[in-house]
């Protein structure tokens, strides 16, 4: 987990707020630190410094907050962007996952033509938690045929041991929590 640049300094720039959404939860809101135009900066440029020279196609944003990193790193990296979005959001054909949330199940989308077979892909969002989300995004780049080269998140909640569900892939993420 090496870190191109040191990000730890950005943490008094998130906000915590307990008992959100439910009793019990610290959500860990990045809000505060997207308005800070230096803070949002650093975050960014330390994205990229990670994924720079690995000759990236495509980075892949997870619906909602992934659609706020996938861009900026998109333009640093000479890349493409491709939305990831719930469904019924796309206009045109589209593979779908369907996956299992605490209680229910939800789905992701991605247009059939937006990986090609071999295209390298990143794919972020803004936190790592058990990883669910993200494992179903795999899922769909998988079926597009895509290289996964790796997937990058802001947050990481350690103890939710999310990183563990995806040991054949480079994960990075950039401000860990441990509780």
């Amino acid at each position: 987990m090496s870190h191109a640049l040191d990000c730890e300094p950005l943490k008094p720039l998130v906000r915590t707020v307990p008992d959100f959404p439910k009793p019990g939860i610290l959500f860990y809101d990045i809000t505060t630190l997207l308005k800070d135009r230096i803070g949002f900066a650093q975050l960014i440029d330390a994205l990229a410094a990670h994924y720079i020279g690995k000759d990236i196609d495509l980075v892949l944003g997870i619906e909602a907050r992934g659609f706020i990193f996938g861009p900026a790193l998109a333009y640093r990296l000479n890349a493409g962007f491709v939305p990831v979005r719930k469904p019924r959001k796309l206009p045109a054909p589209v593979a779908r996952v369907t996956y299992d949330l605490e209680y229910g199940t939800d789905s992701l989308e991605i247009h059939l033509d937006a990986v090609e077979p071999g295209q390298k892909v990143i794919i972020v969002d803004d936190l790592l938690a058990t990883g669910g989300t993200m494992e179903a995004t795999v899922k769909l780049v998988q079926q597009l045929g895509g290289h996964i080269a790796g997937l990058g998140f802001a947050v990481e909640l350690d103890f939710l041991k999310g990183r563990d569900k995806f040991k054949d892939y480079d994960v990075f993420s950039l401000l860990h929590y441990n509780e």
